[in-house]
């Protein structure tokens, strides 16, 4: 297992409630794969540096991570197939 940082960009039009289901979809598949998850931090509504999809604003999420390193492609293949996640990266810490 190694320890990864995932941040993520929602869609700004997302309500609190629909943000929260995100993020326990994201949590679940982490946690079915022998994930855990060690912090979770909302860091709100922000402006974006440019825009995307004609947005201007996002919620920020930053989750701290172990994984195993096998699971990370297809973590990252799933978060491209989430329409609400508009942005995502994740690192090695």
């Amino acid at each position: 297992m190694r320890n990864y940082e995932l941040m993520f960009i929602a869609h700004p039009d997302l309500d609190e409630s629909a943000l929260n289901d995100l993020i326990q979809k994201v949590s679940s598949w982490i946690q079915e794969n022998n994930g855990q998850i060690e912090r979770v931090e909302q860091w709100g509504k922000r402006k974006l540096a440019y825009p995307i999809r004609k947005q201007s604003e996002g919620h920020y999420v930053l989750m701290n991570l172990a994984l195993p390193p096998v699971f990370v492609p297809q973590l990252e293949r799933n978060l491209r197939y989430l329409e609400q996640v508009m942005r995502f990266l994740i690192t090695l810490q």
